[in-house]
């Protein structure tokens, strides 16, 4: 408990000092960087102030759970229809050979063992860290804040449901059949519960809003925590039990600037749990492969610029004219890190793939989130200069 206390406070502390820092220092970066970094700092590779316990973990997951719980809750229907839908589903699999082919050359080569957890990897985009990002800047209701939330569904849903089926230690027939009654247990609860609404069960859940019953609150944290239950009884992986909570709870939720529930949520998600993960995760790098490798970290890195990054920049042409917007769409598009962290934590607890891989992808996700959308904004700021210097002359 001493030790467990020890690493949570440190945590809290560390959540609570970081946007202040930001705040006060003015520094163009997601505080989801400066988490990972001083999670690295306290953990076991330098300070060693967090021990990553049972306890510490189990609350790492939920915060993962939440990230993408609430990435599920903020899809919208019209970013994964029509074009936003067609050219989403184009990129993600120009991602997927590109990365195919990448990761089959470097185990080719013996840089890794494990291609098909390397290239899964490769494809992610981290859709939940970059959201609230986007909306506090005011880009996530223009039409590019529209096609990203579609290409960053398939480079979150995509590579989630090629864990469940390719990455899990059952046979392939084993994990559709797994995946197909998951799939219709998220049906049920996302239909049943319709069924049993009537006016009285509206009321006490709307008077819940302002008692200390807190039902509809209850209620959204039983269908997030059973659904990654469900997911992981089922031998998939966790986050797609929480994505689909955010599909599901979605349903049944007002407009998100209608919604009582979404801040209550968001304040549980990003006050405590979700800074929990970034922690942690930067607690659990292996700082000395990375040392040892370095090289293998900026290849990585590269490669997701290259496989993920790269591909939208000529796709999306047409839906995003401005070079300089499609540039940071396409980089924002190529940012990674939540969905690696789960393929290389899964790879590594089944002995498929070396450590020294492992924290160097996880390594570079990390990279990514501190440059891709740090260069993406520079881009748009220079462009949007230059446009009214041509404007006054």
């Amino acid at each position: 408990m001493h030790t467990d206390l020890v690493s949570l406070v440190t945590i809290a502390a560390i959540a609570a000092a970081v946007p202040l820092f930001v705040g006060l220092v003015r520094l163009r970066v997601a505080d989801v960087v400066l988490l990972i970094g001083l999670g690295i700092l306290f953990g076991p590779s330098a300070i060693d102030l967090i021990r990553v316990t049972g306890a510490i973990t189990l609350l790492s997951e939920l915060g993962l759970g939440m990230l993408f719980f609430l990435a599920g809750l903020e899809l919208e229907e019209r970013a994964i229809r029509g074009e936003s839908g067609r050219l989403a589903a184009i990129g993600w699999g120009s991602s997927l050979l590109l990365a195919g082919v990448a990761a089959a050359v470097l185990q080719v080569t013996g840089l890794v063992d494990d291609s098909l957890g390397v290239a899964i990897a490769l494809t992610s985009t981290a859709l939940g860290t970059l959201l609230p990002v986007l909306r506090d800047s005011g880009d996530l209701s223009g039409r590019m804040g529209t096609l990203f939330m579609g290409a960053g569904a398939w480079g979150e849903f995509g590579p989630i449901i090629a864990i469940a089926v390719l990455l899990g230690s059952q046979s392939k027939f084993v994990a559709l059949l797994t995946l197909a009654a998951f799939v219709g247990i998220a049906v049920a609860l996302a239909v049943l519960p319709q069924r049993f609404r009537n006016r009285r069960i509206n009321a006490l859940i709307e008077v819940g809003h302002h008692t200390s019953a807190q039902t509809a609150v209850r209620l959204t944290m039983l269908v997030i925590i059973l659904l990654l239950a469900v997911a992981d009884g089922f031998g998939l992986d966790a986050v797609l039990g929480a994505f689909a909570a955010g599909i599901i709870v979605r349903r049944f939720s007002p407009p998100a600037e209608d919604s009582i529930v979404l801040g209550k949520i968001e304040a549980i998600g990003f006050g405590f749990l979700i800074p929990v993960f970034f922690v942690v995760s930067g607690a659990n790098l292996d700082i000395g492969s990375i040392v040892e490798h370095p090289l293998l970290l900026v290849l990585f890195f590269f490669l997701l610029l290259l496989v993920r990054g790269l591909p939208q920049f000529f796709i999306y042409r047409r839906a995003l004219p401005a070079t300089a917007e499609r540039a940071r769409f396409s980089l924002l598009v190529a940012t990674g890190l939540p969905i690696i962290v789960a393929v290389t934590t899964l790879e590594t607890a089944d002995g498929l793939m070396r450590p020294a891989n492992a924290a160097a992808l996880v390594g570079a996700g990390a990279l990514s989130v501190l440059v891709f959308p740090m260069v993406g904004g520079l881009i748009t700021r220079r462009s949007s200069g230059q446009a009214r210097a041509a404007n006054t002359e």
